[in-house]
């Protein structure tokens, strides 16, 4: 998992919340925060541990959906079968799914938006959301 400047104050997010500052529960935070992916419950849970954070894994369900709730993390399906997360302070962009290895890539900067706006004028309709990724064969797998 590479790592990135962590961006912002977990006890903070979680007391803007009100949810307690629980080891479990910061450590999930900062995973999110560090890594240029989305993470599933399973890679959150890894994090955890190496990190010498003792919880079992029900209880690491329970904290992803209990942050779900609060809206500090969101949910992403890339056609897996199951969720991964990202923290909600990362601003919009897409992925790029490679095909052969699954290794995934953040995509921003597309003029996403101006589609969206478009959308949203000739549909009459609000958009709060969206998801687009993108499928194919990475760099490292066409050689």
């Amino acid at each position: 998992m590479k790592d990135l400047k962590t961006k912002h104050d977990c006890k903070k997010e979680l007391r803007d919340v009100f949810l307690k500052s629980t080891p479990a529960r910061i450590g999930i935070l900062e995973a999110l925060e560090k890594t240029n992916k989305p993470l599933d419950v399973a890679s959150l849970i890894i994090y955890l541990k190496e990190k010498s954070i003792k919880v079992d894994n029900v209880t690491v369900f329970r904290i992803v959906n209990i942050l779900l709730e609060k809206g500090l993390i969101t949910p992403i399906q890339l056609g897996e079968g199951k969720f991964r997360y990202e923290h909600i302070s990362k601003s919009d962009h897409h992925h790029f799914i490679c095909e052969k290895c699954n290794k995934i890539e953040d995509i921003s900067n597309c003029n996403i938006d101006i589609l969206e706006k478009n959308i949203q004028k000739k549909k009459g309709i609000i958009i709060k959301r969206h998801s687009l990724e993108f499928f194919g064969i990475c760099q490292n797998c066409q050689n």
